[in-house]
């Protein structure tokens, strides 16, 4: 991989409010995953999501709930740890965009009946998160001095 676009990947100078945002965000993005894809916390699993994400629409309903279970599973364990957190960021985003627009909308904002507040909250978090980044305190942060460390070393030897 380029060094410069993973460098530019994992780069970030945001401090303590991203991880602020993003681990609490994260443990609950990786609940509900984990609901949608083995049925913990009362969640119906695989078959029982796919069953429901097929039933509105939303076709092969399986691989429907592989993927939104997926995205938000280890898309919040990528947040809680910082890691490629503007990649699962995106991918998150994307997921609550299609929950909004494809079960939430028609019910309003209110959460109360089932409208779109929670999933544009979550939307918004992720937009932020996936331009400022991890923050300092993030394995992001931590690859990214690494790479810029590893980068100074070349450029200083090839200046010698």
């Amino acid at each position: 991989m380029n060094s410069r676009f993973a460098h530019n990947l994992v780069h970030t100078r945001a401090g303590l409010a991203a991880l602020v945002l993003r681990v609490p965000v994260g443990l609950i993005l990786a609940a509900h995953g984990s609901q949608k894809l083995f049925g913990w916390f009362g969640g119906y699993g695989l078959e029982g999501t796919g069953q429901w994400l097929a039933s509105i629409g939303l076709a092969p309903g399986h691989l429907m709930a592989l993927l939104a279970g997926s995205a938000e599973f280890f898309g919040g364990l990528a947040l809680v740890l910082g890691l490629l957190a503007r990649p699962a960021a995106l991918v998150v985003a994307f997921t609550m965009l299609v929950a909004i627009v494809s079960v939430h909308i028609g019910n309003g904002l209110f959460i109360a009946n089932n409208g779109f507040e929670y999933a544009l909250s979550l939307f918004v978090v992720m937009l932020a998160l996936a331009i400022q980044g991890a923050g300092r305190f993030s394995l992001d942060g931590l690859l990214a001095s690494r790479l810029a460390d590893a980068g100074a070393g070349r450029h200083a030897a090839t200046v010698q």
